[in-house]
């Protein structure tokens, strides 16, 4: 099984997304499981904020990637980033070669 772990070997700023509430909840427990928490401590399953994208950091913490995040991940040519690695959990859960979002 992959884990969310392993994405912080990708080479570049790491957005997750998580397209439905179920998703959501197994993407914060396993996260929480592999040491995951928010940078202010908080741990992943207890936060009462929630979101459909998520940025990993390098120091396993989680942070939430507001309005401009959105709009990066949606529209990523319109910052000319390379280094944003967009990942469809659901694919990468699902063991799909294809779980980079191009």
């Amino acid at each position: 099984m992959r884990t969310i772990a392993e994405l912080l070997n990708l080479d570049g700023r790491v957005y997750v997304y998580v397209p439905s509430k179920n998703i959501r909840r197994l993407f914060l427990k396993n996260a929480q499981k592999e040491g995951f928490m928010f940078a202010d401590g908080g741990n992943p399953t207890k936060r009462r904020a929630y979101d459909d994208i998520y940025a990993l950091n390098k120091d396993f913490t989680l942070n939430f990637v507001g309005y401009i995040g959105h709009i990066a991940f949606h529209h990523p040519s319109y910052f000319d980033n390379d280094k944003l690695i967009r990942i469809d959990y659901c694919a990468y859960l699902s063991g799909a070669e294809k779980y980079i979002i191009k």
